[in-house]
């Protein structure tokens, strides 16, 4: 296979048709009696609040289809490169929904490639003009355990952009972008992280499996689709016993967290989990020292998984996005209505939601001592009173902050929002 790596690095033709074989999966009888079971079963353990309860459809939707998308590119004898974390788009006159799981990562493109420790494989790319700051292949088992991570912003690249990752149970024998694979290996979880969403150019990658023709045939549609029922309850169950974990937390309270090899999160990287349950008129405020971090996040999302209105609205800011103090640490301001500052982060309308800041890139030898996160309550009425130093904006300023995130989020959503 000869790469050609000419279209959009994301809304490729072979995503584009993947994308529209999970929307025909959807309507499988199996699948769409395991969509309405599920749901029910989630309803009924978590027993929502009146808020929370009128965001679960739309968010419902969102984590089915991600199951849907993902579960269909399983076959690590028929490998593909799968974007599963999108906001809904037109594909060939039809509204593809939007894909948002498990407290995803707003400044993240999540791509997945299936793979077996059996096999040997190939994934060519090419980086853009703006190299990402945080960019890793991580091999996982089954379980979401690193086997192996190679990090992308490091690895090998040749001068005109390319790349070519090599991937087997072999050592790497002075193969310069190696990830070595064992029985154990299951999938690539890919993530390309846009600190800068106007200029960071995601990966393009291309995977070719090694070898002769495959040894078994491709699941049917049945098969496909009872796979496609499991991913839903799995789905459902992860972020269900994710979400409870945070919900035991004190509101309006949270320390830092940990750096993992397991259930999905990236090794090197420290997170901030908490909730935040605020009355009208409230504000939640989080002062952030980065420790030397490079990269940060601090999105905001609901206790079915999903992230709020990241591309209009500012449900999530990274370093980038925000302004820092003079004393170079930053402050932000959770809240309903728009308490006018900079580092507004927008619960869209609720009053209660999971923040789970992240931070990564560290200096050599780690984060800083003055890495720290810590919170409290504030009445909005009194921030002026409080915190009269943070950046301020107009109306006119909040529109052009919404219009400049949308205009930069469709870099990667080019077929544009639906």
């Amino acid at each position: 296979m000869t790469p050609t790596l000419t279209s959009h690095p994301v809304a490729t033709a072979a995503q584009h048709a993947h994308e529209l074989a999970a929307l025909e999966l959807m309507q499988h009888p199996t699948v769409r009696a395991a969509r309405d079971d599920v749901a029910r079963r989630w309803l009924e353990r978590a027993r929502p609040s009146a808020e929370m309860r009128a965001r679960f459809e739309a968010a419902y939707a969102e984590v089915m289809f991600s199951a849907a998308v993902w579960s269909a590119n399983q076959d690590p004898l028929r490998p593909e490169v799968t974007c599963i974390t999108r906001l809904a788009h037109p594909v060939e006159g039809r509204r593809v929904p939007g894909s948002r799981w498990g407290i995803d990562n707003p400044d993240s493109v999540y791509r997945v490639i299936p793979v077996s420790g059996d096999e040997r494989y190939e994934i060519r790319g090419r980086v853009g003009e703006h190299r990402l700051t945080e960019n890793y292949f991580t091999l996982w088992d089954a379980n979401m355990g690193t086997v192996d991570v190679l990090d992308g912003r490091r690895m090998h690249v040749e001068d005109d952009g390319s790349f070519t990752i090599t991937v087997d149970a072999d050592p790497a024998g002075g193969r310069p972008n190696h990830v070595r694979s064992s029985a154990a290996a299951h999938e690539f979880y890919i993530r390309d992280v846009l600190l800068d969403w106007e200029h960071d150019d995601v990966n393009h990658l291309e995977v070719e499996r090694l070898g002769g023709e495959p040894t078994r045939p491709a699941r049917t549609r049945d098969e496909q689709a009872e796979a496609t029922a499991a991913m839903m309850a799995h789905f459902a169950d992860f972020t269900g016993k994710l979400v409870h974990g945070m919900l035991k937390l004190p509101p309006n309270h949270f320390s830092l967290g940990w750096s993992a090899d397991h259930t999905g999160a990236l090794r090197h990287q420290v997170y901030v989990a908490g909730r935040f349950a605020l009355a009208p008129g409230e504000a939640f405020v989080v002062d952030v020292s980065d420790g030397g971090a490079e990269y940060f996040t601090v999105p905001l999302g609901n206790t079915w998984g999903t992230t709020l209105d990241i591309a209009e609205r500012t449900g999530s800011l990274n370093k980038a996005q925000s302004r820092p103090n003079p004393d170079g640490t930053y402050t932000f301001v959770i809240s309903a209505e728009d308490p006018g500052v900079h580092n507004w982060l927008d619960t869209d309308g609720l009053h209660e939601g999971l923040l789970t800041l992240r931070m990564a890139e560290f200096p050599e030898g780690g984060p800083r001592p003055d890495l720290a996160a810590t919170g409290r309550v504030v009445r909005l009425d009194r921030l002026d009173a409080e915190l009269p130093d943070l950046p301020r904006l107009t109306a006119a300023e909040r529109r052009e902050q919404g219009d400049q995130r949308r205009s930069d989020y469709l870099r990667r959503l080019p077929e544009g929002m639906a």
